[in-house]
């Protein structure tokens, strides 16, 4: 009996001594694994700063004004892409892991639209014209962040949100501006993109494309103006690449 109770004795110890093996190699693997993995306690915090370096390029939907088939000087009304930048702040809150709340403040961007001119003289010559619109806007974008699962040191996410802007340098109020094309100052757009985040030992980098479309008319219509007279509505368009810097 007593021999019984050693063996199985022996048996259980070494049980126990391979379980306490085990468990050890385990730990030391998950350790390994942990030290491998860049800010592993970051989807832990409730709150998070980041930095934008934005890049832009943007028009113009037109919409002619009835004028434009009376004219007889301006035949055809075209806009073009062109680009701009800017810098921005983000203030991001954490949900749970998938989810993520986004204040963007402050975003100032430095955009550029061309309309070009199809217009005729009385002789019957035809020339183009190009009227470059200057924009200073200051952004308040509100998003929310679908994220994937992190892959080690790498997720995507997809977000979606709406964006209000004021434009500093809005010529609305001009006078002397029988060249010009007037803005209102106030634009409100709604947004939607892709973003990858690649986790580094100190900061995360996320490239980021957005695509951002105005909904209401920005046209400040002056029937007195030829240049403005046979525009009925302006809409923003406008894709955003962004380097995100978050710590």
């Amino acid at each position: 009996m007593s021999l019984k109770i050693v063996r199985s004795g022996r048996k259980g110890a070494v049980l126990f001594l391979s379980a306490l093996v085990m468990l050890t190699f385990s730990l030391q693997v998950r350790a390994q694994l942990r030290d491998n993995i860049n800010l592993p306690d970051h989807d832990d915090k409730f709150y998070h700063l980041g930095i934008a370096l934005i890049f832009n390029t943007s028009h113009f939907q037109v919409t002619p004004h009835p004028n434009l088939l009376a004219s007889d000087s301006i035949l055809s009304i075209n806009p073009e892409n062109t680009g701009g930048f800017g810098l921005a702040g983000l203030h991001t809150f954490n949900i749970n892991k998938h989810l993520e709340f986004r204040v963007v403040f402050p975003q100032l961007m430095f955009s550029y639209k061309n309309l070009t001119y199809s217009t005729t003289f009385p002789n019957g010559q035809q020339t183009i014209a190009t009227k470059q619109i200057e924009s200073i806007l200051l952004g308040f974008p509100l998003q929310v962040k679908f994220l994937s699962d992190r892959m080690n040191n790498f997720r995507f996410y997809v977000l979606g949100g709406v964006n209000y802007q004021y434009d500093l340098s809005s010529n609305a109020t001009a006078r002397k501006a029988d060249d010009l094309v007037k803005l209102n100052p106030y634009d409100f757009s709604v947004e939607t993109g892709i973003g990858f985040q690649f986790f580094f030992p100190v900061f995360i980098l996320s490239p980021e494309l957005k695509i951002s479309n105005g909904v209401i008319n920005v046209h400040h219509r002056d029937p007195n103006l030829i240049y403005s007279n046979t525009i009925d509505k302006l809409k923003s368009r406008m894709i955003v690449f962004s380097l995100i810097f978050e710590g």
